[in-house]
């Protein structure tokens, strides 16, 4: 990919066809250029959709939690600004007149803590956790836990999303459909220089001293990071033929568009003029449910052509 201005950050944009249309990764070259992200006359999400989770290996009740206040937050304005749903609405903007407007809420949770595919996953493998999920109007989200090794992870992305037709027993009237679905992994413990950054200290590039995680918890903190770049990425180009720049198979998406960028006065190795708790010293962006503080990546703004960041 080549640009005219160039930025270096730790993520950079990978995929497998229909498999994984984007994720979050290690280094990317950006541009900032007007009308970067272009419409491939693809359906978009739109309606009422379920976030469903198959949390796979162990989790503890707090983690779930961090992450499940995080859906309800895109929903639920914040007394506080700025806050998670303000970030949301950017995505909003992709959509147009006539397409009919996308309503997130937390679905159901499925656990599977027993490990029943063993603890060195597949793509496959992510495709037929995600399958224990809704087939319709949701978007089922695999997270698997710091000790599940899944191909790619951390030497080459943090996260991705795709999408899988359903199971032949699942059809509707013969039909063929497709589900849409993202996966993340906890990189507490492999890569947390890698996923987690900035809170924690980056295995490449410039060097600086990690941030505080608003929830305590450097891997679910990162995580959310992830969680929330590839969600933006999956209701705007659920099936690879939506909004993104560049070669569909490895896509610049509404996030991945912006990597390394959290507030204003971003450059490479910093993330910006964060707000920073008082009681805590914890850097962040967004305010949620339930007093939650978050921080979420910069999403690019259509009506702009720029990153969009909420400080």
């Amino acid at each position: 990919m080549a640009f005219t201005h160039r930025l270096l950050h730790l993520l950079f944009v990978f995929s497998i066809f229909h498999l994984s249309l984007g994720a979050r990764r290690l280094t990317e070259l950006v541009q900032d250029s007007s009308n970067l992200l272009h419409y491939h006359n693809g359906p978009l999400l739109t309606g009422k959709i379920s976030v469903n989770f198959i949390w796979y290996g162990t989790f503890k009740p707090s983690q779930k939690a961090i992450v499940s206040d995080f859906i309800s937050s895109l929903s639920t304005k914040s007394p506080i600004e700025p806050s998670v749903a303000t970030w949301w609405k950017t995505t909003e903007k992709y959509h147009t007149k006539s397409t009919p407007s996308l309503s997130l809420r937390l679905g159901k949770h499925i656990s599977d803590d027993s490990y029943s595919l063993g603890k060195s996953l597949t793509d496959e493998h992510l495709v037929q956790l995600a399958s224990r999920g809704e087939s319709y109007d949701a978007v089922n989200v695999v997270l698997t836990a710091s000790d599940v090794a899944v191909d790619g992870f951390c030497s080459s992305r943090c996260g991705s999303h795709g999408s899988a037709y359903v199971s032949k027993t699942k059809h509707v009237k013969g039909k063929n459909y497709k589900f849409a679905y993202i996966w993340v992994g906890n990189s507490e413990t492999q890569c947390p220089g890698q996923c987690a950054w900035p809170f924690h200290q980056p295995i490449y590039g410039p060097q600086a001293a990690p941030l505080v995680a608003p929830n305590n918890d450097v891997g679910m903190d990162g995580l959310v990071i992830n969680l929330g770049g590839l969600l933006a990425g999956t209701v705007t180009n659920p099936f690879g033929n939506g909004y993104y720049q560049g070669d569909a198979d490895a896509p610049l998406e509404v996030a991945s568009a912006c990597p390394g960028v959290y507030a204003k006065g971003a450059y490479p190795g910093y993330a910006g003029d964060l707000l920073v708790d008082s009681t805590t010293g914890a850097s962040y962006n967004a305010h949620g449910t339930n007093g939650r503080k978050y921080l979420l990546p910069a999403l690019y703004d259509p009506s702009t052509s720029k990153c969009s960041t909420l400080v």
